[in-house]
């Protein structure tokens, strides 16, 4: 379970809207003195917004400002990773195959390609709108 406090920012019915700041891995990394990526992470983390179930815990213990910790599974964000990166990146490759196959031209070939990860890429954002949506892929409240 991947774990991250987040501040409470107002409460709706049966859910929280949690305010968070996005970050990358380099607060681990031993190289984050020498690497414009830790600058680049530190210019450009910006708060994202959630909405969390409160799971049968009762509204009034919840307080605005107050800090929460939610965690999401990491199979969820295993297999949303692979989704993300790998799906288009296939297709590519399949569309650059159908492409050199169907017309023998590297410029076709190419256009096919391209067209095949702009392909994936929106067939992964619909993917990720439809999962969005489901229960068990959620953020859940892990302690007050």
């Amino acid at each position: 379970m991947i774990e991250e406090s987040v501040q409470v920012l107002g409460i709706e019915g049966d859910y929280l809207w949690v305010e968070g700041i996005q970050r990358s891995a380099c607060q681990s990394c031993s190289a984050q003195q020498g690497c414009g990526q830790s600058l680049l992470a530190k210019l450009t983390a910006h708060p994202v917004r959630l909405r969390v179930a409160l799971d049968g815990r009762e509204a009034q213990s919840f307080h605005i400002g107050q800090n929460v910790t939610i965690g999401i599974a990491n199979h969820v964000v295993v297999r949303g990773s692979l989704l993300i990166y790998f799906l288009p990146l296939l297709m590519l490759l399949f569309g650059i195959w159908v492409g050199d196959r169907a017309f023998s031209s590297e410029p076709a070939a190419i256009l096919c390609g391209l067209l095949a990860l702009l392909a994936g890429g929106f067939f992964v954002g619909r993917l990720s709108n439809t999962a969005a949506h489901r229960p068990k892929l959620q953020a859940r409240l892990r302690d007050v």
